[in-house]
Order: structure tokens, then sequence, then C-alpha cells
């Protein structure tokens, strides 16, 4: 059981466009829905593959209802908390080549009192299960050091957690000790303070992490595949994603395909890779199942190239 929590979660509109013109009158091609929101994604992922998962989400007005709606739809349970605010809505337009132009809105204020309501609902949902996947940008209103809390709330329930954030949240949830965090380059070069070029950057950079308080950290590459750092050493990998349609949700993939083999070790990261190489041959912001899978075209290795450039060098 993986209990999801997404303070900050979306409606997400995506619209396939034959090209993107400033001022013109743009006709999709395609178009789609979805719950939106790391944590949300990570549910929508664990359903599809047929497994328990319970999404704890501030939700309010008309686009609060159908995220809750479509969730269900999707096998997720959700466990609302109410607010004043309306929920977001996202827009994403996504061009032939898989160039995406995102518009994110900033999200409700979420009151001092949701917050600890919201705090309160983790904590009561954390008694079952095996891992709480927490994640994305923090509503307006709620302070840096929120995950914190959450993440020491989760740990006196007495379950693992996973964090899926950056920037000043996710340096003030370091010392609370989430059992694994999750960044992209960026994410991780923006949390050191410097830029990574190499995989052996990469490496330091997700062991200092671990020395101010991650458990393991997961990184998340691009075409680079993703870096593994734990107790039991660093893990490099790669899977060929082929024609890619949209990385919208390909992190959130990822971690929910590491969650579900384990959420320890190489065989977690070579799910998690299969899982984010899936997600990209997609459409818009959908989560791959089993079947989108292909596990034999993954490759783990405990001796990483760290000398090896990074394809896309990353700045903080």
């Amino acid at each position: 059981m993986i209990l999801t929590v997404t303070p900050n979660p979306s409606l997400d509109r995506t619209y396939e466009v034959p090209s993107l013109e400033r001022g013109a009158v743009l006709r999709a091609a395609a178009d789609r829905v979805d719950p939106g929101g790391k944590g949300v994604n990570v549910s929508r992922a664990i359903a599809a593959a047929g497994g328990a998962t319970t999404a704890v989400l501030p939700l309010g007005g008309v686009s609060g209802a159908l995220i809750a709606e479509l969730l269900g739809r999707r096998g997720v349970d959700v466990t609302a908390v109410s607010i004043a605010g309306q929920t977001r809505s996202n827009i994403t337009l996504v061009e032939p080549d898989g160039t995406l132009t995102k518009i994110n809105a900033p999200g409700p204020e979420i009151t001092p009192g949701e917050s600890e309501l919201l705090l309160d609902t983790v904590r009561t949902c954390a008694n079952s299960p095996d891992w709480i996947a927490a994640g994305g940008s923090l509503a307006p209103g709620l302070p840096d050091d929120w995950y914190a809390g959450l993440v020491a709330r989760g740990h006196e329930a007495g379950a693992r957690v996973a964090l899926d954030t950056s920037g000043p949240a996710l340096r003030a949830a370091l010392p609370a000790r989430p059992d694994l965090v999750k960044p992209n380059a960026a994410e991780l070069a923006g949390a050191v303070g410097r830029p990574l070029a190499t995989l052996g950057d990469v490496a330091k950079a997700a062991e200092e992490l671990r020395s101010l308080g991650a458990g393991a950290v997961l990184a998340s590459l691009g075409a680079d595949g993703q870096l593994l750092a734990c107790a039991e050493g660093i893990f490099h990998g790669a899977a060929p994603a082929g024609a890619v349609r949209s990385n919208v949700g390909a992190g959130d993939a990822a971690l929910a395909g590491f969650l579900l083999a384990g959420g320890a070790g190489p065989e977690a990261l070579a799910a998690a890779l299969a899982y984010g190489a899936a997600a990209v041959r997609l459409p818009g912001s959908a989560l791959p199942a089993p079947a989108d899978l292909r596990p034999d075209a993954v490759h783990v290795t405990a001796r990483p190239p760290l000398d090896l450039p990074l394809t896309e060098p990353a700045a903080p």
C-alpha cells in the first residue's frame, strides 16, 4: 500500500498542436484532461499496475471535484481535504517533435488551518502504507519546511517517505531524513549549488544529499538515464525510450516503478527506468501500465562510467 501526498494538485489539460505560433489561433489535433501533480501521478501509475494506493489531496471548487472523480475512475482511492480555494488548472501544448510548452498556475492559497488539517490527515492515513510518496510544488501559504513536517509525521506512523520536490522545500526537508529523494539533474544541481557536467558530478552531489539526511537519492538524468545513490553503493542505468511523445509525468512514473519494486537497490532502479521510458512514449500526462513496459531493454550497472559527460549539463 502506497500513500501519496500532493500539496498543490492540478487539473492538467493537454493539447497536441501542429506548431506553436505566437498570436495565432491554434487548432489542436487531440486533447485530454488528466488529474495532475507529482503524488497524483504516482498513484495513477500504481493503480494502473494493480497496486493499492490512496491519494491525500487538498481539493476545492469544480476542478477539485473533477480531479477526485477522474482518480476514482482510475482506481485511486482519494482522501480529500476540503479547502476554500479553487484547485488549479494547468495547460500543456505538445508539438509533433515532442517539444512541450507548459503554463502552470500558482494554485490556491492554503490557510494555516488547512495546512495543519492536511498534515493531520496524512498522519491518520499513514498507519498502514509501506511508503508515503510526496511531491511537487508547495501551494501558496505553505512554508518551505512543510515537507519536513510531513516526513516527521510519516516516520512517527512507521512509514517510509519518498520526497520529490526541489529548491528551498527540498533543502528544508533533508534534516528530517526522508528515506528517498528524487531530484532531476537541474534540481540536484540547485540543491548543492554547483553545475553538474559528468555522471561523477551527479554521484558526488547525490552523496552530498545523503550526508545532509537523505537515505537514498534517485536522480533522473533525462537521456542519460537514472542514478541511484544508496547504502548499497552507486548504481546507474539507462533504457531506450524510442520516439518521445511527452515527458510530462515521466519522473513520477519512474518513482512509482521504483516503489512498486520494493523501493531499494538495483532491481528497483531497473523498474524505475522501465516505467520512465514507457511514460515518455505516451501522450500528454498519460501514465504507463505494465503492458507498456520493456524491461528487457533496461541496463543497470554497479560500475557507472563516472567520467561520462552528461548530454545536458545541469546548472544550479
